[in-house]
């Protein structure tokens, strides 16, 4: 079955199969996520309906609690539901998250990865959220790029249903979220095939109904609280292989196989980084480019982080792995190690029976802080000497504590038949919107893969915008921003004076 190609980015990825499978939709905006309910939104308003033929209702809270409240309201009431945030606003929702996971309630909250605010605010990507909210109890799903937007949430949505677990499908604001790339567009037959019927009458005989009156939500004394708590392990004990089921079926359908892990690179590989998100896109890029020269290297892809499943990510990773970095896009003052860090450590000493590998844990891309293959390069290295740092940092130079890591600035995986373009412009001068609709149709009318990714600072209109294009005949993994260009445009001659716009300039590059 062909599907059709799509050129969209992240929120609009994982809005389009939120309202396609959901019946209620609670929405409060909040950068970099409002644009998945601003999608949402308007479909409702357009009266486009859902798999089942209704239109979803759609509601704007005064708040991200309220938003959540909603959504634990309607859930409790047989409905589906689903609600998108970020940042702060997430950890507005964490008592209504304990409340519907510890009632085992199905949903999905879509979440465009985002710093917390701390010494100062940042509306950039990184996984300080999601990483607040890991103990409430939710599953915690990773997309890596816009198609896995896509898919994932149609996953998540499949997921939920059957494990009675709700989930954080999770994606990194802005460098996902706001990236355009090329998709392939599920259809509403996918979501039907993907979304068990039987399992949503399931969750509408649960509702709360005067017909037949249930106790829920009461209050517990030490007699019974921890018993009720433990009694949820088998639901989660169940979680992981009904993901991998839900993946598999999806792969059926689609042809895109994913897996709770998944490795890629040399089967004898001695030096392996494991990550989630976005920078997974990098290190992949990075990786087959070292293993054609010969490198034994490989990458373990996090798709599903909670629960964590510890069989399924031992038997990913190579048998001949010597040294393991773990690069977490968060970070936890006065913690022994970053989250995903602390899983593997528990993973391999809970569950690996020979000699354990060296592992050490790093920090990379806080607040969308560029993340490049010389920096996975850089990490590559650090592992293979004799005794690594632990702790690091990447991507950034600490003259404080001297966490961080050297590499080398001037190697580049870039893809010589990828044409690479910057155009430089001014904040609302309509450089982003025109080169949006290029991208668009270069990805819509020709067999070029196309990704296009905007950079403005959080003025936003008035200031400089810079726009980086990339298309070509190959899939595009680039998820960092481009320095060599072999196309550049300066929509305002009094850049040239301020800045060096011919510095990422290939030799042969155009000036326009």
């Amino acid at each position: 079955m062909t599907r059709p190609q799509v050129t969209i980015d992240g929120n609009e990825a994982a809005a389009y199969v939120a309202h396609k499978t959901n019946e209620v939709i609670a929405i409060y905006p909040i950068t970099p996520s409002s644009n998945m309910g601003e999608w949402a939104d308007q479909w409702s308003s357009e009266g486009k309906q859902n798999i089942w033929g209704t239109v979803p209702t759609v509601i704007e809270m005064q708040s991200e609690g309220g938003a959540a409240g909603a959504l634990h309201g309607a859930l409790q009431a047989g409905t589906l539901g689903c609600t998108f945030t970020a940042s702060q606003g997430l950890l507005l929702m964490i008592p209504n998250m304990y409340k519907i996971a510890g009632e085992l309630t199905p949903a999905v909250i879509h979440v465009a990865a985002r710093a917390v605010a701390a010494q100062a605010l940042s509306i950039f990507g990184d996984h300080q959220d999601v990483m607040a909210v890991r103990q409430t109890g939710f599953a915690m799903l990773a997309a890596n790029s816009v198609q896995e937007v896509m898919d994932m949430s149609l996953i998540a949505q499949a997921a939920t249903l059957e494990s009675r677990i709700p989930f954080v499908h999770f994606f990194d604001g802005f460098r996902t979220s706001h990236e355009v790339a090329k998709v392939e567009q599920l259809t509403e037959d996918d979501m039907r095939a993907m979304v068990d019927d039987e399992l949503v009458r399931r969750h509408r005989q649960r509702a709360l109904s005067p017909d037949h009156p249930v106790l829920r939500g009461t209050a517990q004394n030490p007699d019974v609280y921890f018993q009720g708590r433990e009694t949820v392990n088998p639901f989660y004990i169940a979680t992981p292989a009904i993901v991998q089921n839900a993946m598999d079926k999806f792969a059926a359908l689609a042809g895109r196989q994913y897996h709770l892990f998944d490795y890629v690179g040399a089967p004898d590989a001695e030096r392996v980084i494991v990550i989630m998100g976005s920078g997974a896109e990098t290190v992949q890029e990075t990786v087959e480019y070292l293993v054609e020269r010969g490198e034994k290297i490989g990458l373990v892809k996090v798709r599903l982080y909670r629960p964590f499943a510890t069989d399924a990510f031992l038997a990913c990773l190579p048998k001949t792995v010597k040294s393991i970095a773990v690069l977490d896009r968060t970070k936890e003052p006065g913690s022994l190690g970053e989250p995903l860090y602390q899983e593997v450590l528990t993973a391999l000493h809970e569950g690996c029976e020979g000699p354990l590998p060296r592992i050490v844990g790093g920090r990379y891309g806080l607040s969308s802080k560029e993340f490049t293959p010389a920096m996975v390069k850089g990490v590559f290295d650090e592992i293979a000497k004799p005794k690594p740092k632990n702790h690091f940092t990447i991507g950034i130079l600490d003259d404080v504590t001297h966490t961080s890591l050297d590499y080398d600035d001037s190697f580049s995986t870039e893809d010589p038949a990828t044409v690479r373009c910057l155009f430089f412009g001014l904040g609302a001068d309509g450089t982003v919107g025109a080169n949006k609709n290029s991208i668009k149709i270069i990805g819509e009318e020709t067999p070029n893969y196309a990704q296009g990714y905007f950079v403005y600072d959080s003025k936003k209109s008035g200031s400089m915008t810079i726009s980086h294009l990339r298309f070509g005949p190959k899939p595009i993994r680039s998820s960092y921003l481009i320095s060599r260009a072999n196309f550049i445009a300066c929509h305002l001659f009094t850049f040239l004076e301020r800045i060096d716009v011919l510095r990422a300039a290939v030799p042969g590059a155009t000036f326009l």
